[in-house]
């Protein structure tokens, strides 16, 4: 019984990462190759293996430690639900403002030099060059993990144990809602009114105007800070 248990969660885990050998096909680690639609950024193809993450590892991480953010605001601070729900939605707020500034100011940012030049194509150059990737999307477990530790670290310091648990709460909610809406905005057609503005709004960033339209997830901080693609410079 385990020996089969396992083998079906063997199977399971490979269909999940795309492991799973097409029929005619020999068996591949499909992740490691390179394709037309991933192409090749290493020589190495393990190290390429780690440039590449699928979608679902995002709420598969971050589900979880949301859910732990919440609970510990409700076990380890007084505040009730309701208070937690409040924090958790300032949040998630203050997500959609971190999410505008790290893309207009960072992920936009290319130092002089070949170095600088390097750097940009690592942290989002890459996207902007290839962006039906679908495993170039979203961000890689280690710089993500990393982040949430960092920001859980920065919340304690600035606002204290008692509000930093709702609060890191709602900005990792915020965080999944803008790289899975940014990866369902490049690889399916939205059926809302407003979803296809979103996505409309994204497109023309990637092939009319780089430097404006920087909100994913929303378009809200697009209008408050001037970068809508309305401007006389993106008309032209």
């Amino acid at each position: 019984m385990a020996g089969i248990c396992g083998a079906q969660l063997a199977k399971l885990a490979a269909g999940f990462y795309g492991l799973v050998p097409k029929p005619g096909k020999p068996t591949l680690i499909m992740l490691m190759r390179a394709t037309p639609e991933s192409p090749r950024m290493f020589a190495s193809d393990f190290i390429d293996l780690f440039s590449r993450t699928p979608w679902t590892i995002v709420p598969i991480l971050f589900v979880p430690g949301a859910a732990f953010l919440f609970w510990g605001s409700l076990h380890y601070t007084d505040l009730g639900v309701l208070a937690t729900l409040g924090l958790t939605l300032g949040g998630f707020v203050f997500w959609t403002l971190s999410e505008y500034w790290l893309h207009r100011l960072f992920f936009h940012w290319e130092p002089p030099g070949k170095w600088g030049a390097r750097m940009h194509f690592l942290v989002h150059g890459v996207h902007h060059k290839w962006p039906k990737d679908k495993y170039r999307l979203v961000m890689p477990p280690a710089v993500s993990i990393a982040l949430y530790f960092i920001f859980g670290a920065l919340f304690y310091l600035t606002l204290g144990p008692r509000l930093t648990w709702g609060v890191h709460c709602g900005y990792v909610i915020g965080y999944m809602f803008y790289d899975i809406t940014h990866y369902y905005i490049h690889h399916f057609n939205p059926k809302s009114a407003y979803g296809l503005r979103l996505k409309k709004n994204h497109m023309l960033h990637h092939f009319k105007t780089h430097d404006e339209r920087f909100g994913v997830s929303n378009m809200v901080w697009d209008k408050v800070f001037g970068t809508t693609g309305t401007s006389a410079k993106s008309a032209k």
